[in-house]
């Protein structure tokens, strides 16, 4: 592990209209380490690596590699200066193939000129090769799921030979086995002594992998330390400037009626058998390993993919849902695992992305009714604490976590009775975590009923009544309150048990 610092930003602010993203940042990687940025979503810490990645421009300060001063204008000559970039929110072209995704904007030429098809189709099958990972170079991504595409996406980062490597909520979407593996690759690469730049909101992995933690705050910067100096309750009080005594804000809540009733749900290929039911007070969870059918389950319900047999009920009665709008009429709403593909309207403003589920709300007897609009998503981004420039900024240039509670406040306009949520908190920090489990907590608490889909086993464990437990395709198990452990969980999820 070296001392040698191998990028260096110094001085930089960087404004937005209506906001200050970051204020005087002074930040350094060592060569050869991992170095964990930690932060509330909107705190500056995507924005700073877009500096970096030439897809910003600071307004002030100076980038150094190697202690030599550079400017960064775009991502080409971010990538010739060495520097790769795993983003959040994915980027992929689903129609292609595995083999034109890996080596998009960097296609080898022979000497005429033309694409080395060759050398790509040699160059992919060697890094799947190496990778274990059992694609064919001429796969589409779109039959690929999301934890799939991105441990693809690590592969074309790690793959550019960067000497500096930027990843941003790597372990998002892919499995444990994944992250081992997404771990070794790491201290591979930190034993080359590149210079990598870590952002998650999962302190168990900071702490694991980190070398260097650096706290930003509100576009600033809070402390930078090594790793060993600091402690899980140090970095998520200084990430949201206060202590939480209770990240898991939990309430008993009486239970009352039945709110959705799930019968006898199967659909060719994906899940069968599927029996499961939520009673109004009660927050009821679904876990399971990648691949397990939760969401797929959920879909189907929900309307936006068909079913083969199955009925729903909502407050005892059954409904036909066909489609996501039967769904709203009936007052079942879902949260969509993928922002970016079923969720947000990135170039519309973040009151059009609130309240396009609720359109009848706002627009009736010929006329819109903008007053009303603006007054009732105001008062929801208050409740949701929705950090904005204004009702008009666009919901792209929000942070993962924002948009995520736009999306909240999307469904909570429809006034639903039952909410489905599919990995609420996935890119999201401990902060509008806990904002989004207290929101959680209010909507059962006032005689409604929600079913939240999670990877995360400890905000199942924290805040469900009830864990159903989905093992290929099918229901292995059902857990109450007093069972709950992240073992036996587990015995479901992996088939070693089956009620």
């Amino acid at each position: 592990m070296s001392d040698e610092i191998k990028i260096r930003l110094s001085g930089v602010e960087k404004s937005f209209p209506g906001v200050k993203a970051l204020s005087n940042v002074d930040f350094a990687v060592r060569k050869g380490t991992v170095h964990a940025l930690c932060g509330e979503n909107g705190a500056g810490k995507s924005t700073l690596m877009k500096i970096i990645m030439g897809l910003y421009k600071a307004d002030k300060g100076q980038i150094y590699i190697d202690e030599k001063p550079v400017e960064i204008k775009n991502p080409i000559q971010a990538r010739e200066l060495g520097i790769s970039m795993i983003a959040q929110e994915l980027n992929y072209v689903p129609e292609l193939s595995v083999e034109e995704n890996l080596f998009l904007g960097r296609l080898p030429v022979n000497k005429f000129g033309k694409v080395d098809w060759k050398k790509v189709r040699r160059d992919t099958i060697k890094f799947l090769e190496e990778e274990k990972l059992p694609y064919s170079p001429t796969q589409k991504l779109k039959t690929l799921t999301v934890s799939e595409i991105q441990m693809l996406e690590i592969i074309k980062a790690v793959t550019n030979n960067a000497q500096i490597v930027i990843m941003d909520e790597p372990t998002s979407s892919i499995t444990e086995r994944e992250v081992k593996q997404l771990f070794d690759k790491i201290n591979e690469l930190r034993d080359k002594g590149v210079a990598i730049v870590y952002i998650s909101h999962k302190m168990d992995e900071v702490f694991q992998i980190a070398d260097d933690i650096t706290i930003f705050r509100d576009g600033e910067v809070v402390s930078s330390n090594r790793a060993e100096e600091l402690d899980i309750d140090t970095v998520i009080a200084r990430m949201v400037g206060r202590k939480m005594e209770n990240v898991y804000p939990k309430e008993d809540v009486p239970l009352g009626e039945m709110a959705l009733e799930v019968e006898n749900f199967a659909q060719d290929g994906m899940f069968a058998d599927i029996n499961f039911h939520a009673r109004k007070g009660e927050i009821v969870g679904f876990a399971g390993l990648v691949g397990a059918g939760r969401t797929e389950v959920m879909r189907a319900v929900f309307g936006l993919d068909p079913h083969r047999t199955g009925t729903v009920k909502i407050d005892g009665k059954e409904v036909k849902i066909k489609s996501p709008q039967d769904s709203i009429k009936n007052k079942l709403v879902m949260l969509s695992e993928s922002r970016r593909d079923d969720g947000i309207v990135p170039v519309r403003s973040v009151s059009e992305n609130a309240i396009l589920a609720a359109l009848d709300r706002y627009i009736y007897g010929g006329f819109a009714h903008n007053d009303k609009q603006k007054k009732e998503v105001s008062e929801m981004f208050k409740k949701m604490n929705v950090k904005t420039p204004s009702l008009d900024t666009e919901i792209g240039k929000l942070s993962g976590g924002n948009q995520q509670k736009v999306l909240l406040a999307r469904w909570m306009l429809c006034e639903p009775d039952v909410m489905i949520l599919d990995e609420p908190t996935r890119g999201i920090d401990v902060g509008a975590k806990f904002e989004i489990y207290k929101l959680m907590t209010e909507i059962v608490k006032g005689d409604k009923a929600v079913v939240m889909v999670s990877s995360e086993l400890p905000e199942l464990i924290g805040m469900c009544d009830r864990i159903y437990i989905m093992n290929q395709g099918k229901i292995g198990g059902c857990i109450t309150r007093d069972q709950f452990s992240q073992e036996l969980i587990m015995k479901y999820a992996t088939g070693v048990l089956v009620d």
